[in-house]
């Protein structure tokens, strides 16, 4: 039989949508591993995870957990930053750390041939990194820098006007780092840091193809990692949002717009039906948004709206770069937008397509087991597992007009949004 090419794939909707949760394990240390199996892959993938005591520092010392954990490869009492370089090359081996406002930590890549000899030198950079005083004073030229070419930037700088106008200037969150606190930071801060504050409440995240054998052998390489009790902060500096802001830059050929309002997390009954609104303003490359603003208009190559987190608090925000002689029109079709979708009942059309494409992104999110891990953590994080991901098959095969402009008339009425402008 020829296939006929005029014609598009049919689409079809499963009936359900269920994932076994990865296997759990308590490590002697107190740790948990959360392991995915990867059948027929040689790769392995191993991230350790854990709180981050950011906000536990005074203000001037928030860089000190990301200089800390880009430090662990720069020397160990047993190898230097040299010799590790070589070792994990040589292993086929690549290591990533990572730091947000919650939580840092480390990832390892390796094959399965090479794990088990790659592990010791691994685990040595969790107890015995030297952070060397040289090293330190090039990465804080390099940091600073960044700091430098992402403040011309008008798209980092409305980045960080709405985290300060979101939480004000004195929270952690909303505290902008300057070349001055680089300056400040010391060797000594970095192993204060990392011998009573790095990894707390521990997690540790595994994908490969292992046997229970070889996946026992991995957990007795890791019960010996420290693994220390996390002590939340009780005193935090409270919220104090503001209106937002608009910065004027001269030699700027645009404008960078960010609009945010506080919103609800992924554990919040409200939240799937949210993300559906969200996606039909602003989440997709047909949404209102994007058709009026770029498809209508040609003010911006791009222009998004998302559902964000930092720590335990949760924000939407709109972000475009548009042309600086547009933005304030820009700005009236957002809102115009905004109020449309709160007004007006979406149409059938417009359902289906949202619909479809939906149930196809969140299906397409689980195409690799490699992937797996990570939708697990993405919700992990906010004390659920993948039966939130049948919930949600659930109600995008269902949802009505109704249901997304109930959710507009709850969140987006009362028009109490942030606004940045740089540019």
């Amino acid at each position: 039989m020829s296939l006929d090419r005029s014609k598009a794939p049919e689409f079809k909707i499963p009936d359900d949508f269920e994932i076994i949760n990865p296997l759990e394990k308590v490590l002697k240390n107190g740790a948990f591993l959360y392991y995915a199996e990867t059948p027929g892959i040689n790769a392995i993938k191993l991230e350790l995870v854990s709180k981050s005591n950011r906000t536990s520092l005074p203000l001037n010392h928030s860089l000190v957990p990301s200089f800390t954990l880009q430090m662990l490869q720069e020397g160990t009492t047993e190898k230097s930053g040299e010799e590790l370089a070589d070792f994990f090359d040589f292993h086929a081996a690549e290591l990533n750390p990572f730091s947000s406002y919650s939580r840092e930590g480390l990832s390892l890549y390796s094959t399965k041939k090479h794990v088990f000899q790659v592990l010791p030198t691994f685990c040595s950079l969790l107890t015995n990194a030297t952070f060397p005083e040289q090293i330190l004073e090039k990465r804080k030229s390099q940091r600073k820098l960044s700091l430098k070419l992402s403040n011309e930037k008008t798209a980092s700088r409305a980045n960080q006007l709405l985290r300060k106008s979101l939480f004000g200037v004195t929270h952690p969150f909303g505290f902008e780092a300057t070349e001055e606190e680089v300056s400040l930071i010391t060797a000594d801060m970095l192993r204060s840091y990392y011998q009573n504050h790095l990894w707390e409440d521990l997690e540790i995240f595994v994908t490969g193809d292992l046997n229970p054998l070889e996946l026992d052998d991995l957990v007795a390489s890791l019960e010996s990692l420290p693994n220390r009790v996390y002590q939340p902060i009780t005193d935090l500096q409270e919220i104090s949002s503001g209106p937002g802001e608009q910065e004027f830059k001269e030699s700027a050929v645009q404008s960078s717009i960010r609009i945010g309002h506080w919103s609800i997390p992924k554990n919040h009954p409200d939240y799937i039906p949210l993300s559906v609104f969200n996606t039909i303003l602003g989440g997709y490359f047909g949404s209102r948004l994007i058709k009026n603003i770029r498809e209508d208009k040609g003010h911006t190559y791009g222009i998004s709206s998302g559902l964000a987190e930092i720590g335990d608090f949760n924000y939407w925000v709109i972000s475009a770069d548009v042309q600086k002689a547009h933005y304030q029109e820009c700005l009236t079709e957002i809102y115009k937008e905004i109020v449309d979708l709160v007004d007006n009942p979406i149409g059938e059309d417009e359902i289906e397509v949202v619909r479809n494409y939906l149930i196809g992104k969140m299906l397409a999110g689980f195409s690799s087991t490699f992937d797996l891990l990570d939708q697990f953590k993405s919700v992990h994080f906010s004390g659920m597992d993948f039966a939130f991901f049948e919930e949600k098959l659930k109600f995008l095969k269902r949802f009505t007009a109704q249901d997304i402009q109930r959710i507009g008339k709850t969140y987006f009425s009362d028009n109490t949004f942030i606004e940045v402008v740089v540019g």
